[in-house]
């Protein structure tokens, strides 16, 4: 997306033409909804290329095509919002985190669940993956959910320049150089193994560290926010 009112130094860069979401009453409807919800703040038309452009990006990793349409439908909304938010469109309401690892299908999202579940309303979390995977990977959503947090709405997206420009702080976790760098924002690099390359007791191990950070991480942004207990506190 472009905005001419905009100066070059922090704005996303416009994506190359997208492949076309098949048409269907299913597509055109979500896109129409789009289209409306951003009236007060997009063209129809940019609207559209986002919501086409972001379904062609997840279906570069996809294996089942049936839910592309929604699951673009939420990654547009996501990408439009970081986007408004970065050129001061939109407000924020709390601070931004990012959270980046390569697939976006295990550390991030542990990561995000994490923050979204003890930050409540009190953050606002994003996640993407340099290179991302094809679903959230089994053995993470199980160990997620042996401490009460399901992964089971999640999905791994790209990283995108908008949702980036949107972040105040960006968390790092195995993806290099990959996370383009904006100046005056808050970068850390979470050395943590990928779960992938585990058993089921190192991918346990991994998921407690990250909790670790995630309440450090909290702490340091919110000091003094009561975190909420786990529903299912590890033993």
């Amino acid at each position: 997306m472009t905005d001419p009112t905009t100066e070059p130094d922090e704005t996303a860069q416009a994506p190359a033409p997208p492949a076309q979401a098949p048409a269907s009453p299913l597509v055109d409807r979500l896109t129409k909804t789009l289209a409306y919800d951003y009236s007060d703040r997009f063209a129809e038309g940019q609207v559209i290329a986002t919501f086409h452009d972001s379904y062609a990006l997840l279906a570069k990793t996809a294996r089942i095509t049936a839910f592309l349409p929604t699951l673009a439908e939420r990654f547009t909304r996501e990408r439009l919002d970081a986007y408004a938010q970065a050129h001061g469109m939109q407000a924020k309401r709390a601070p931004e985190i990012l959270f980046v690892c390569v697939h976006n299908a295990g550390r991030s999202q542990m990561a995000a669940a994490f923050a979204r579940y003890y930050g409540q309303t009190h953050v606002h979390i994003r996640t993407g993956g340099s290179e991302p995977g094809e679903r959230i990977q089994p053995e993470v959503s199980h160990a997620m959910k042996e401490v009460g947090i399901s992964l089971d709405e999640e999905f791994p997206k790209p990283l995108t320049d908008e949702v980036v420009a949107a972040a105040d702080v960006v968390i790092t976790m195995g993806c290099g150089d990959t996370c383009p760098f904006i100046p005056g924002r808050r970068y850390e690099d979470w050395p943590i193994p990928d779960p992938a390359e585990t058993d089921a007791d190192g991918v346990e191990a991994i998921r407690d560290d990250i909790d670790t950070r995630v309440r450090q991480l909290l702490d340091s942004l919110l000091p003094g926010l009561a975190l909420p207990e786990l529903t299912h506190p590890k033993p």
